[in-house]
């Protein structure tokens, strides 16, 4: 791309818990290893719209009064949701996943229409879910995924989207083994992590997407031999 990749980060005043905005730090050192030119555009909740023309989308997670708010955002300015009509990859983590859903409910029992990216109907449960996820990827070339959860809501799947992967550890979803949802080159999962730095095959797939290309192989830099080498060991301790 001569232009380089434009990487929107989407209401991080409101969005944001666990360190998800680590996930655009991660893109950006991904394509900066690659000599690709980045531009992070942060979209703010007091910004007049959300563009359309950027090359992938991020959103983190946040509480329903938060959730609710960014609801409101990005139903008034559907930059997003015409990007992602384009084929435009977004990511959408916890908070994020439940309002590019169908449907949520919020813990006063409001029930709150969402912006439809995945079919995908979240309402809450007795107990937060919290803790360490193991995850096999359904996305070709991802494999086993991890990250930690911390979230109150169970997300159903409807028959227009599929499951990020199939827990072997947590809850994720909480129906079924499955975690996270994917419909067409939009991506909802419950980990943070960030969930980017802790899996680079789904960073880089996201990439790909952006890009329209195979990522450049490189020499491995010394923070991702460490990674694989944790994840090395996460395995030998979920060997489902």
């Amino acid at each position: 791309m001569s232009g380089g990749v434009r990487i929107a980060l989407l209401l991080p005043d409101l969005l944001g818990t666990y360190g998800d905005r680590g996930n655009v730090l991660v893109l950006e050192q991904r394509l900066a290893w690659r000599g690709i030119p980045s531009e992070t555009v942060t979209v703010l909740s007091s910004a007049p719209e959300v563009p359309e023309s950027c090359d992938v989308y991020l959103l983190g997670g946040g509480e329903d009064v938060a959730q609710t708010a960014a609801m409101r955002v990005l139903s008034r300015s559907p930059g997003l949701q015409r990007a992602a009509a384009r084929g435009v990859p977004v990511l959408g983590i916890c908070g994020g996943l439940q309002l590019l859903g169908t449907e949520f409910t919020t813990g006063d029992g409001v029930r709150h229409e969402g912006l439809g990216l995945v079919d995908a109907v979240t309402e809450p449960a007795g107990e937060r879910a919290i803790g360490e996820v193991t995850a096999n990827s359904v996305l070709a070339g991802v494999g086993m995924l991890t990250g930690f959860e911390n979230h109150l809501g169970r997300t159903r799947l409807g028959a227009g989207s599929v499951p990020l992967g199939r827990v072997t550890r947590g809850t994720g979803n909480g129906h079924e083994r499955a975690e996270g949802a994917v419909r067409g080159h939009v991506v909802c999962t419950y980990l943070h992590g960030p969930i980017l730095a802790r899996n680079p095959a789904l960073g880089g797939l996201l990439l790909e997407w952006a890009m329209g290309a195979p990522l450049q192989p490189i020499a491995e830099p010394e923070e991702l031999a460490a990674l694989r080498v944790e994840r090395t060991r996460v395995r030998a301790r979920n060997p489902k």
